[in-house]
């Protein structure tokens, strides 16, 4: 039987490289978007051209009050597309940027943040666990700025931490279900993140680039292949962990 994969915020960045990545692992793949539904259904028709089955389904990670009719549209979306009931993989990837130094983060900024990284992630997980099956994984996506500070950053990071100690916290309650949890800490990346800002302004590129042992920041391939790997019996023994993939950009 195939493996089913659901990866949040797949219609661009880490979480549509992720995608690919699984499904040329030989795995399915349920694709979610919140507006660029037409970039969805390209990541939809480039895995079905590997020979793999995907499907794409709008969520806003935000709205925690949709939650329950995703879960509904998830549940037929499985019956309909691979006869089953529930799907073995779940990576919470979706997700913004927003940075502004302490004194001048809003309220409001700053439960937008709150909403989608850390009460989404949560309550997501939540809602899909009846229809997530036993031995599956899950994966949270954090950030190296957990672990080094970068002005401008601080309300950001300190959602992705809360969402590291509720990994550790989820390993444990779903363990005996054999639910591994792990979060998947990305350094910098090129990518549209913060309007494509580490991708497309030289001088930031170079400030985390220096900060940065391998001497550059990160690309998409760096992160979707290990995100993928994880999903793997090779790496069924992985539990519980936070795993930074940032080319050394906290040593």
């Amino acid at each position: 039987m195939n493996r089913i994969a659901l990866v949040t915020g797949a219609s661009r960045g880490l979480g549509r490289n992720t995608a690919m990545h699984i499904a040329r692992k030989g795995g399915d793949v349920i694709v979610t978007y919140q507006s660029r539904e037409q970039d969805a259904q390209a990541v939809v028709d480039e895995i079905r051209a590997m020979g793999r089955k995907a499907l794409a389904l709008r969520l806003d990670v935000g709205n925690i009050g949709s939650f329950a009719a995703f879960a509904d549209l998830l549940r037929a979306g499985l019956r309909d597309t691979w006869g089953r009931d529930s799907f073995d993989h779940l990576v919470n990837n979706a997700g913004h940027g927003d940075m502004a130094p302490f004194l001048d983060t809003t309220e409001a900024q700053f439960d937008r943040l709150v909403d989608v990284h850390f009460k989404g992630v949560f309550f997501l997980t939540q809602a899909l666990l009846p229809l997530l099956a036993d031995g599956g994984r899950i994966v949270n996506l954090s950030t190296g700025l957990t672990r080094v500070s970068f002005p401008g950053f601080g309300a950001y990071a300190a959602v992705k931490g809360a969402v590291e100690v509720l990994s550790v916290y989820l390993a444990k309650e779903l363990g005996g279900r054999g639910i591994a949890v792990n979060t998947v800490a990305p350094g910098a990346i090129e990518t549209d993140f913060l309007g494509g800002a580490v991708r497309d302004t030289p001088d930031l590129n170079g400030v985390f680039a220096g900060m940065t042992a391998l001497g550059r920041v990160g690309v998409p391939d760096d992160i979707g292949p290990m995100i993928a790997s994880l999903l793997g019996d090779e790496n069924r023994w992985v539990n519980g962990q936070r795993i930074e993939v940032s080319g050394g950009q906290t040593i």
